[in-house]
């Protein structure tokens, strides 16, 4: 029997696969694309678990809320498709998002980045990069949050659009950039299988206040976070608290 890490790494990437194929087969485009790739991304996911795992708990962004995960321990919380907009234009920008949350912590996570044939999990995440200079800060390539923004400049960090919340996690783990923080609202499926990632990886992970991260709600907003190395994150958060005291 596969390992909760090695089911996570075979879903996402057999969800990015399918994702790929559809995309290449040219039946469907734009925004038509994304709404096909995330329904039947979703249905592969949820078949693999319940037949793998029929005793844990689900959240899926594509799939209708049942309280019954609440008085779960295991709940597998997943983005079949993140970065949908990404995913119709081409970019390669976008995610799969595969996570296990234990007792309400992000321990498992396997996210796939398809367009860049590659996936990255909790299990075997890759040596971290030491910070460059100046800092490079991940903002949304559509809708930059403003408190990223001003602590970007108190930083002299410099500004990196991109697309999905998974790309740009996933980003700071392989090194191409320092710093994701984002206060324009995300859902725990949005952050909790790149939060296993990186947290495995040694990178400091938190609310924008500093409180922990945690899954597996009755309401799964979950509108900020900061991903950034340990030796900055206090930096980081006190300007944070600077630009925005109700933080």
């Amino acid at each position: 029997m596969a390992t909760d890490t090695e089911l996570a790494i075979r879903i996402a990437g057999e969800a990015g696969a399918l994702l790929l194929a559809l995309r290449n087969s040219g039946e469907f485009e734009g925004k038509a694309l994304g709404a096909e790739g995330d329904a039947r991304a979703n249905t592969l996911i949820l078949d693999t678990l319940r037949r793998e795992r029929p005793d844990d708990a689900i959240l899926s962004e594509e799939q209708k809320d049942d309280a019954e995960r609440l008085k779960a321990s295991r709940v597998w919380i997943v983005d079949p498709l993140d970065g949908t907009r990404e995913y119709g234009e081409g970019r390669t920008d976008w995610a799969v998002h595969i996570a296990l949350a234990i007792d309400g912590r992000a321990e498992i996570g396997a996210v796939a980045l398809p367009g860049l044939e590659l996936t990255l999990d909790s299990g075997t995440p890759p040596p971290l990069s030491p910070a460059a200079t100046p800092l490079r800060m991940l903002v949304s390539r559509t809708r930059p949050a403003a408190e990223a923004v001003a602590v970007a400049e108190r930083l002299g960090a410099e500004l990196v659009p991109m697309g999905s919340a998974g790309a740009k996690a996933m980003a700071v783990v392989r090194g191409e950039a320092d710093i994701y923080l984002h206060s324009g609202g995300q859902y725990e499926w949005d952050n909790c299988a790149p939060v296993a990632v990186a947290q495995a990886a040694g990178l400091h992970c938190s609310r924008i206040d500093g409180a922990p991260l945690t899954y597996n709600h009755a309401n799964p907003w979950l509108p900020d976070l900061l991903i950034c190395p340990k030796e900055i994150a206090d930096e980081v958060l006190r300007l944070v608290g600077e630009v925005s005291p109700a933080a």
